[in-house]
C-alpha cells in the first residue's frame, strides 16, 4: 500500500512512533493505542531454569518484558478480513 511518503520519511516516522511508545512504556508502564491494543511492561523475577537437553540448572536473571493485548476492534477486524 502506498501512502504518498518517501521510504526515508516513512522509516523516520515509524522510528519516531516506536520511540514515543517505548519511552512512554518505560515511564508509565502502560501504553494504550485506541482500536489497536495495549502494551504493558511487566517485571519478571529471577528464577531457576533448566536446559531440557543437558538438564543443566541455570539462574534466569530478573528482567522486564513487554506484553501486548490486542483490542476487541483489532481482533474483530483481523477475523473478519483475514
Amino acid at each position: 500500500m502506498q501512502i504518498g511518503f518517501s521510504r526515508k520519511i516513512s522509516e523516520n516516522l515509524l522510528e519516531d512512533i516506536f520511540q514515543i511508545i517505548l519511552s512512554s512504556l518505560i515511564k508509565h508502564k502502560k501504553v494504550k493505542i485506541a482500536k489497536f491494543g495495549t502494551f504493558t511492561l511487566r517485571k519478571k523475577n529471577q528464577r531457576i531454569g533448566r536446559n531440557p537437553k543437558t538438564k543443566e540448572v541455570k539462574i534466569i536473571s530478573e528482567r522486564n518484558v513487554i506484553l501486548f493485548k490486542a483490542s476487541k476492534e483489532f481482533k474483530e477486524y483481523i477475523n473478519k478480513n483475514g
